[in-house]
Order: C-alpha cells, then sequence, then structure tokens
C-alpha cells in the first residue's frame, strides 16, 4: 500500500486544518490506520488512531478534544480534522497503516508510511 499526506499548511494559533491521506495500490479496510507526527528534533508519536470498520478512536492526550480522525472507505482516504491550533502541533504529520485490525499507540505497529505533510502553527 502506498499513502499520501496532504493539507498541511501555515496557520495561525486557534485555527484549523485537515490533513487528508490517499491510499492506494494493495490496500485494505481490514486494518486500522493512524496519524502520528514528529516535530523537528523530536521523535515521532502517536496523535491519532482508527479502528478498521471506524467504530474506534484513540487521541493522544495532547490533541484530545481539538482533533477528530475520520476515514472514508469508498474513496480510500483517512482524514485528521485539526482544530484549535497551537504552535506545540507544529510538526511534520505522518500517516501509516496498523498491521493490526485496532489502532495502537506504537510507531512499530505501522507500516506503509505516507511522505509526511508540514503543519506549522504561528503564534
Amino acid at each position: 500500500v502506498q499513502l499520501q499526506a496532504s493539507g498541511g499548511g501555515l496557520v495561525q494559533a486557534g485555527g484549523c486544518l485537515r490533513l487528508s491521506c490517499a491510499a492506494s495500490g494493495r490496500t485494505s479496510s481490514n486494518n486500522g490506520m493512524g496519524w502520528f507526527r514528529q516535530a523537528p528534533g523530536k521523535e515521532r508519536v502517536f496523535v491519532a488512531g482508527i479502528s478498521w470498520n471506524g467504530r474506534y478512536t484513540t487521541y493522544a492526550d495532547s490533541v484530545k478534544g481539538r482533533f477528530t480522525i475520520s476515514r472514508d472507505y469508498a474513496a480510500n482516504t483517512m482524514y485528521l480534522q485539526m482544530n484549535s491550533l497551537q504552535p506545540e502541533d507544529t510538526a511534520v504529520y505522518y500517516c501509516a497503516v496498523s498491521r493490526q485490525a485496532v489502532a495502537g499507540t506504537g510507531a512499530d505497529q505501522y507500516s506503509g508510511w505516507g511522505q509526511g505533510t508540514l503543519v506549522t502553527v504561528s503564534s
């Protein structure tokens, strides 16, 4: 599977963005998917995950209540709606496919990483 993340950009604090992750190739709707982010000089960390059927979602505490993950099976696309953005949300955001039906929080549970999309939040 190949993943293409898009939708990043520059936004002021308090603003919003919607990231998209389009899947192509040997896609499967039986796997969870997730978003991670990596700020400059820091490790890649979990942001949000969604189960294979979309019924179960999980979020990092830092984004809970502000970000919403969803997926469109017909379009083979996953989304991350990001509201009330803060400068600390600045990072390259990556999407990936979980090796399981659910979406764990560890990067080692994922594969098929996309190239990432840069989100910059100015204060």
